[in-house]
């Protein structure tokens, strides 16, 4: 039997934890890995999957990552008749608002549900960093008879208080949804770990249309659905919590463990980039059957530069993106961005470099996150005297200095040239 999935991605909300690094841009727009946007872990997971029509609601800050869907997922050819398709707030409400919720901003687009008439409606979020066959999420769907699927990964227990958490029955039918709550059931026959939303739901046509007008008429509703409309189908509805545990990405290895990470704050989006730097790293960006996309930059090699004792440009333990030149300069367990020049001297260590940045000579840089465009000048020292950082940066609790963009265009324009 063929089925019909039409995919929306919620990609509007503000990221207000991982300031400074969504002050001039949206969430799922910020640089991940060298080369990728966060937006790009969702699209190609539904790519991957066999998913191709998918419209991307939008909202705060969106220029950059509307120019980021333009350049990579729009015209580059890649999805023949299907689209993939951005989409701002309709404000179709009688109050004419922005989106004031996951269900809302599902609400405001039904008009794209009910002129397609899929079997199926996902809804997936792109605030994540993971790789999921979504297509094992449907048949387990489709094999429980179910018209609601909630995707959840199993936690520790210790940190039930952070998220969404769903308490199933062993056959993993839905019995009760507790929001970061400390004491909230564990898994069944495990009573070391939780079951944590993560936020990427199944529904069924017609479940889903009856419960988001239902949800619009109630003026009590947050207008959310793991506030509102999940827990109140509890009991009304078939409903089923997927352990993405059990997910398979053709081509892995079979002992590779499942991942994903929330990059609310500062300090977890660095410490998934770090996870890129092992040997084998937990998240696998190189396995040719399961790619992750991006836009298609004409990006020349990157170079290495000079071969003298103590002006050798190397890097270590660390990923290095397109067009960037390493003059002299030592890189170490580090991220770095398209374009980066780094010029004699320059010590790099353990830290992520946007794109287009000039690191001058004999700059030392430590535990740091430098944005798009930022030009660090000679001799400069970040990281390593943190109340002095301060003064200047954004420090978080843990010592990751953010260094924010501060370079006008004209000049970007003159160096890229």
């Amino acid at each position: 039997m063929q089925i019909r999935v039409l995919a929306f991605v919620l990609a509007g909300g503000k990221g207000t934890r991982l300031y400074p690094l969504t002050k001039e841009r949206a969430k799922p727009a910020v640089p991940f890995g060298g080369k990728y946007r966060i937006v790009d872990f969702v699209l190609s997971n539904l790519i991957n999957s066999g998913i191709y029509s998918i419209y991307v609601l939008t909202q705060f800050k969106s220029q950059s990552l509307l120019q980021h869907l333009r350049d990579g997922w729009q015209f580059s050819g890649l999805l023949n008749s299907q689209f993939i398709i951005p989409v701002p707030a309709q404000m179709r409400t009688p109050e004419e608002t922005w989106y004031q919720g996951t269900a809302d901003a599902i609400f405001q687009n039904v008009n794209l549900i009910e002129q397609s008439d899929p079997d199926l409606v996902l809804i997936f979020g792109a605030d994540h960093i993971y790789r999921m066959n979504i297509r094992n999420m449907i048949e387990y769907h489709l094999a429980k008879k179910a018209e609601v699927t909630v995707a959840a990964i199993p936690a520790p227990r210790r940190h039930a208080a952070e998220f969404g958490v769903i308490e199933a029955a062993p056959e993993g039918s839905i019995v009760a949804f507790h929001e970061k709550n400390p004491s909230a059931p564990c898994m069944p026959g495990d009573p070391e770990k939780v079951f944590a939303s993560m936020g990427n739901y199944i529904f069924s046509r017609k479940r889903l249309h009856d419960e988001l007008y239902a949800d619009a008429n109630n003026e009590e509703s947050t207008h959310d659905f793991g506030r509102d409309i999940l827990p109140s189908l509890v009991g009304r509805a078939p409903m089923y919590a997927y352990n993405f545990n059990t997910n398979v990405i053709p081509g892995d290895p079979t002992d590779q463990e499942a991942y994903w990470r929330d990059v609310g704050t500062v300090d977890a989006y660095w410490a998934a980039n770090m996870d890129l730097r092992a040997v084998r790293p937990s998240l696998n960006l190189y396995n040719h059957e399961w790619p992750l996309r991006t836009a298609g930059y004409s990006d020349p090699p990157v170079k290495f530069a000079f071969d003298e004792e103590g002006r050798r440009g190397q890097a270590v333990d660390s990923v290095v993106a397109g067009g960037t030149i390493l003059s002299g300069g030592t890189v170490r367990n580090s991220i770095i961005g398209r374009f980066v020049r780094i010029h004699a001297g320059v010590h790099i260590e353990d830290s992520i470099v946007f794109d287009y940045c000039d690191i001058g000579r004999r700059a030392r840089i430590r535990r740091a996150i430098i944005d798009k465009n930022v030009a660090i000048p000679e001799d400069a020292v970040i990281g390593y005297d943190l109340e002095k950082d301060r003064q200047d940066h954004y420090v978080t609790e843990s010592g990751i200095v953010v260094v924010e963009g501060n370079r006008s265009p004209v000049l970007l324009s003159a160096i890229q040239a």
